[in-house]
């Protein structure tokens, strides 16, 4: 048994937490940069520069990515042979959350009840999904969600008999609707499978996975290829003035389902595909 202590996990998170909202991961800065090569329109193009400017300015400057930074989800993997000492697990999450938002000078955004609409005023509390794991470590992943591209997601719950085209006509339906309203480009992040909720939760950690790492399974790697080109048909493009570039990527997960049920859903991220990650 490892003993890992509550402020260490708050440390971490309060790090992550600033880290995420002023740096791009090294997969997206690359995804971002092939972007801004393959793309042919010149108005297209010429944002996409801006953009990439931006990202420099906010590493350089410490100036968060976007103003909007987003609410705090965090994946949170515990190693069944740790005992966390010194507080509540969920309440050092927290912790970490709020000193990053405020230490971090990152904007608030949460309400503390979905109609009051009264701001919590430190950006918590986060959305926390946590599994149990083989192990004595703990991994964590923190993505900021901001809500201009969060607003444009979809949940739908298709028939078996609709099969993978019902599917694929499903992702460019919830594209082709966000249109410019999600900052584009964006990556995609889409859950085939499992319940109502299930997929959705799929879709949203999709979009922390590695770029550089492809599906284990041969037919979600052929269909994330095949659903990018199509998506980038659109002709969307860069904040939706048109242009090659409307995804840099489109990330699938899926799970067993029930025989009477096709759920899915699809959880899209702007440009800025904001994820830290760490082992502790």
């Amino acid at each position: 048994m490892r003993t890992v202590q509550a402020s260490e996990i708050t440390k971490n998170i309060r790090e992550m937490c600033i880290e995420a909202n002023h740096f791009l991961s090294d997969d997206m800065k690359k995804v971002f940069n092939e972007s801004v090569e393959k793309e042919e329109s010149p108005l297209g193009k010429q944002i996409l520069n801006q953009l990439q400017e931006n990202l420099e300015i906010a590493g350089r400057d410490m100036i968060p990515i976007c103003q909007d930074t987003g609410m705090a989800v965090v994946f949170i993997k515990v190693g069944q042979e740790v005992h966390i000492e010194g507080g509540n697990l969920t309440d050092a999450i927290n912790e970490g959350v709020r000193q990053g938002y405020v230490d971090g000078y990152l904007r608030k955004s949460v309400v503390r009840d979905p109609i009051d609409r009264v701001n919590t005023k430190d950006n918590t509390p986060a959305i926390i999904h946590y599994e149990i794991v083989d192990g004595d470590q703990v991994d964590i992943t923190v993505a900021p969600k901001g809500f201009g591209s969060e607003n444009m997601s979809r949940v739908f719950m298709l028939k078996p008999a609709d099969g993978i085209e019902g599917v694929k006509e499903k992702i460019l339906e919830a594209v082709r609707d966000a249109g410019p309203n999600a900052c584009p480009p964006m990556v995609v992040g889409v859950g085939i499978g499992g319940t109502f909720e299930k997929c959705a939760l799929m879709a949203k950690h999709a979009l922390t996975r590695n770029l550089d790492e492809e599906s284990p399974v041969p037919y979600v790697r052929d269909l994330e290829k095949e659903m990018l080109e199509k998506i980038n048909g659109l002709g969307i493009g860069p904040g939706g003035l048109g242009g090659r570039v409307t995804a840099m990527a489109v990330n699938i997960e899926t799970y067993p389902t029930h025989i009477a049920g096709l759920p899915m859903a699809v959880n899209i991220c702007c440009h800025v595909n904001r994820h830290a990650h760490r082992v502790i």
